[in-house]
């Protein structure tokens, strides 16, 4: 992913309305775990980040489940984080 792509994605995740994503989110990216990421895995970040805060907060917190294996293994790692 580029530079633009990624400070994009970046603030998308730091003006979450949860603060608790916004700090999961954020400590994902600068952690340096996003760059360990293949291309489909950055994807899937990207789509898992595009979803409803309370809607991805269930499922990084383990309250929900997600059956999409290219997604659940990022939320794998998110929860990890």
């Amino acid at each position: 992913m580029d530079r633009a792509n990624y400070e994009r994605l970046r603030w998308r995740c730091i003006r979450r309305a949860l603060l608790e994503l916004d700090i999961t989110l954020t400590r994902f990216l600068d952690g340096g775990e996003f760059d360990k990421l293949n291309d489909e895995q950055q994807q899937a970040f990207v789509e898992l980040a595009d979803m409803e805060d309370h809607d991805l907060w269930d499922l990084i917190n383990g309250r929900a489940e997600i059956d999409d294996p290219r997604l659940a293994s990022i939320v794998t790692l998110l929860r990890k984080s």
